[in-house]
């Protein structure tokens, strides 16, 4: 007969203790990550302000009960919506994950840090609107951008060692997990109440994968992040009562984390806790594409002007190479039929084959008005992907971080065009000079969809402006978006 457990209760695992310490201790003094998080924060209230055109999306927004309107509440940018911080970080972190046009951290694991802002946002604004109504000081804008400095930190950091995707969990596990430490500081819990709510948010059930990869691929993958982020919200809530953690929620035999959907091993580490994932963080700026397409999205542009320029056109095509690196073909390499936009905006073909015939990738194109275009299945079944070993290597190297793409076109008449190679995207931390005012153009876009004139500037004015953004309130902040 085996020996009996211990029941003594253990020292909460090492893993929440830093997560926790890094929250409440750790002070934010790079004024490039600050920067870096004015531009994330604009490019994702941005990304939400798109979405706001799609039926799609709006249809899973507004309160749980219809008509209900919570005094000092968050309000939802770009709506008229004013809801409870649980509810409205949902509504936020849907409309911006919607599109799948917000950053982007590539790594052992992926996924989008700016999917944090739902709770982050939401949080802040209901605690700055209770506190000016009670006669309190309310959060500044600064708070939000620190909280989002540390919820992509804590999210990326564990994604550089850690694959999720390869036991079946999906990357929201993380936004769940960054946003229940970031919120949980902004509504003031103890240490020990940290450290309880971290460990309610590894005990919590876990998305798996299946609604982003053939044959179940489907909207839930736009509205997961909004889900995460919002859980977060309700698990920092019930730690603050005092609820009781779970202290070895990780490593308990048998019973934890790691033994059960970690295949037992512990999570590895390449770097402590501070800001680099900020600084590094990628944006998605001219493609609402999946990341690691968007170099091939840029070099499938470059050649639509060389068959315009040679007279040519798709019909003249025999066979297009993609070389590419694993994570690519392991994620949105994919033949056969495509049932809706989630899954086109997940197909690396699709997302040549538009802007070959179109000289354009937008999100409307994943729509059923292109995609019953014929010209675009009978492209894709002439596209072959092959990994690069190089490429691979580069994606994972931590000083290059690239996402190489390089697309060969041979035509029916045996001619072919030199290989186009785009390793690095606009939107990396090494063309920062040529794509932030390419971000900036993409959110005075946005602004206009929603917005009149007078409102944009307004926005624009404060948004632009690092000293006065860092210093204005946040329910203020949040009222300019308010129609």
């Amino acid at each position: 007969m085996s020996a009996p457990i211990s029941n003594v209760r253990p020292k909460p695992d090492q893993v929440l203790v830093d997560i926790v310490d890094y929250v409440l201790g750790y002070a934010v003094d790079s004024a490039l990550a600050l920067e870096t998080a004015r531009n994330c924060l604009i490019d994702t209230l941005g990304c939400g302000l798109e979405a706001l055109s799609y039926p799609a999306c709006t249809k899973l927004m507004g309160p749980l009960v219809p008509g209900t309107i919570v005094p000092h509440g968050a309000k939802v940018p770009g709506t008229q919506f004013q809801l409870d911080p649980v509810q409205a970080a949902f509504n936020i972190g849907a409309m911006i994950r919607w599109l799948d046009f917000n950053d982007t951290w590539l790594a052992a694991e992926w996924g989008h840090p700016s999917d944090n802002l739902g709770g982050i946002l939401a949080t802040a604004d209901w605690l700055s609107r209770n506190a000016v109504a009670t006669g309190n000081k309310p959060l500044t804008m600064k708070d939000v951008l620190v909280g989002m400095i540390k919820a992509h930190e804590i999210q990326g950091c564990i994604a550089l060692e850690n694959s999720f995707n390869r036991v079946g969990l999906d990357h929201v596990l993380l936004v769940k997990l960054a946003s229940t430490a970031v919120v949980g500081q902004l509504l003031g819990l103890t240490r020990d109440e940290l450290i309880n709510a971290v460990s309610l948010a590894f005990v919590d059930g876990h998305s798996l994968r299946t609604y982003r990869h053939a044959p179940n691929t489907g909207s839930r993958k736009s509205w997961a992040a909004g889900d995460a982020t919002s859980r977060a919200v309700r698990l920092a809530l019930i730690a603050k009562t005092g609820e009781m953690g779970y202290p070895s929620v990780l490593t308990a035999k048998t019973w934890g984390f790691y033994d059960v959907l970690f295949k037992g091993n512990a999570f590895k580490f390449q770097r402590p806790y501070g800001s680099y994932v900020m600084e590094n963080v990628l944006f998605k700026i001219s493609f609402p594409a999946e990341f690691h397409s968007q170099t091939a999205v840029e070099a499938a542009m470059t050649l639509h002007g060389q068959l315009k320029a040679k007279g040519k056109t798709v019909e003249d095509i025999a066979k297009i190479t993609i070389r590419t690196h694993e994570a690519a073909i392991r994620i949105i390499d994919k033949k056969g039929p495509l049932n809706n936009p989630a899954d086109r905006d997940h197909c690396i073909q699709y997302m040549i084959a538009v802007p070959l015939i179109y000289g354009r990738l937008t999100a409307s194109d994943y729509e059923d008005a292109i995609a019953q275009d014929p010209r675009i299945d009978v492209l894709r079944e002439k596209m072959t992907c092959v990994e690069d070993a190089q490429f691979t290597k580069d994606y994972h190297d931590p000083d290059k971080r690239s996402i190489a793409n390089a697309l060969t076109v041979e035509f029916n008449d045996g001619t072919v065009l030199d290989e186009v190679v785009v390793e690095y995207p606009i939107g990396h931390k090494r063309r920062r000079t040529d794509g932030i005012p390419l971000l900036v153009e993409k959110f005075r876009t946005n602004l206009a969809r929603r917005f009149p004139v007078k409102q944009q500037q307004a926005i624009l004015d404060i948004s632009l402006d690092q000293a006065r953004l860092e210093a204005m309130s946040v329910n203020e902040y949040v009222d300019l978006y308010v129609i």
